[in-house]
């Protein structure tokens, strides 16, 4: 057997750093004040106990560091953890030489045992059994023998929580929501180890602080207050949690003073881990594309950071839309295949089509325009039911002497002959 004893520096980072423990074994458990695992059924998986011991504890970021131990049983290696932490280690004892105080069924009966010249576990492995257990308890004899060896050792093990969900107290009141910050850090840093342990990735979670107050200036506040922070992709990356929370909490604003705070997956997704290519050109450093759009669209606003998307339509004007970057990544999936573009379409469109003027029938742009193909004809839009109507036009390709080529049609409409009009013509692209 291979037991290691870890002591993390505070209840928050112990949880943390249970979950990060089963990813080496799923044999963890909480006992007293420290993290027991047993790992010998690992071992070959990890590559031997030094190349275990580097991975979990010198490649934990972003948890603390944590003491540790190792011992062939698990009382063994909590008794030398507490020497490590006791303020007077020193060298690294058997089992029968250990101090009586290290374990933790023996720390009742210390005193009395210690005035019959009992101090260490080999004193106490000494005695005998049978008045040891009618004197003391069979809970100490059952410990010492776990101890050795020679009990089998079970302990309630460790689960990970099918979603995150950690609630903590602000070391100070925050008054505003960038103060909360600090200890929102700390919770997105347990929240990746939760996403590697289960082997997820985040796409939305929600952060809540709890209001220190119940009313203000006479007026009924609520509880508390929450943010929802989504991603457009899934992600484990927790410096990209970091500053796209930082940008939504920078906008945000507290009705009252926050006392603690609260941060719960809302949704998750396997985790298909990150592609890396062989060519070291292809992989680029920095902040993803995606990220960047995700935290303009936070700072500048959902509007103001659009991209343009095909729209199955055959108006031209109609075929793009302008939709937000973060909708239209998550909506990428569910739109319908655009209609295919005509190799005659130009490649400018106005913004708005250019009424023409006619003379003797034939439009003119800077000059009379020489028609050279068309017309190609579109009868489309009936559907909208509002202004100006269904599109019903002829499109042609003209030529000017001074604009070059040019992308025309000509209005059919009923209303253009009623009114006593000759046909109406419209420019309405431009070719490079």
């Amino acid at each position: 057997m291979y037991w290691i004893a870890l002591q993390p520096s505070n209840d928050q980072e112990r949880a943390a750093w249970g979950w990060r423990c089963l990813q080496f074994t799923p044999r963890v458990a909480l006992v007293d004040e420290a993290l027991l695992l047993e790992a010998s059924a690992s071992l070959r998986l990890w590559g031997g106990r030094r190349q275990l011991l580097r991975l979990l504890i010198e490649q934990a970021p972003p948890l603390a560091a944590a003491a540790w131990a190792e011992a062939r049983t698990s009382l063994q290696a909590l008794a030398q953890l507490r020497m490590h932490t006791s303020g007077r280690p020193g060298p690294r004892l058997a089992a029968d030489e250990l101090p009586l105080h290290l374990l933790t069924a023996a720390r009742e009966h210390v005193g009395t045992l210690e005035r019959i010249g009992c101090r260490t576990w080999g004193d106490a492995r000494r005695l005998p059994r049978p008045g040891v257990a009618r004197r003391f308890g069979a809970a100490l004899v059952e410990a010492l023998d776990r101890a050795y060896g020679e009990r089998p050792e079970s302990y309630p093990w460790l689960e990970l929580p099918a979603s995150f969900d950690l609630k903590v107290e602000l070391p100070a009141l925050a008054s505003d929501a960038p103060a909360l910050m600090w200890t929102a850090q700390r919770l997105l840093s347990q929240l990746q180890v939760w996403l590697q342990a289960r082997n997820q990735a985040v796409l939305a979670f929600e952060i809540e602080w709890t209001l220190d107050l119940r009313r203000l200036d006479g007026v009924q506040l609520p509880s508390h207050q929450q943010l929802v922070v989504r991603t457009g992709q899934p992600t484990q990356d927790v410096a990209h949690l970091r500053r796209l929370l930082g940008e939504h909490l920078a906008r945000a604003s507290l009705a009252a003073p926050a006392n603690h705070l609260r941060l719960r997956s809302i949704e998750t997704v396997p985790w298909a881990g990150g592609s890396k290519s062989l060519l070291p050109q292809d992989n680029v450093t920095g902040e993803a594309l995606h990220q960047l759009i995700e935290r303009l669209s936070v700072r500048l606003g959902a509007g103001n950071v659009v991209v343009a998307r095909q729209h199955a339509d055959h108006r031209p004007e109609h075929m793009q839309t302008w939709c937000p970057a973060n909708a239209a990544s998550s909506a990428g999936a569910n739109r319908k295949a655009p209609l295919p573009c005509d190799a005659l379409y130009p490649a400018w469109l106005l913004p708005q089509p250019r009424r023409l003027e006619v003379r003797g029938e034939k439009p003119q742009y800077q000059g009379p325009l020489r028609l050279l193909a068309g017309p190609q004809r579109l009868e489309t839009g009936w559907w909208d039911g509002g202004a100006p109507g269904p599109a019903v036009r002829d499109y042609f390709i003209a030529r000017s002497d001074h604009a070059g080529l040019l992308w025309i049609y000509r209005e059919r409409l009923p209303q253009v002959q009623e009114h006593g009009e000759t046909v109406r013509w419209y420019l309405h692209g431009v070719y490079a």
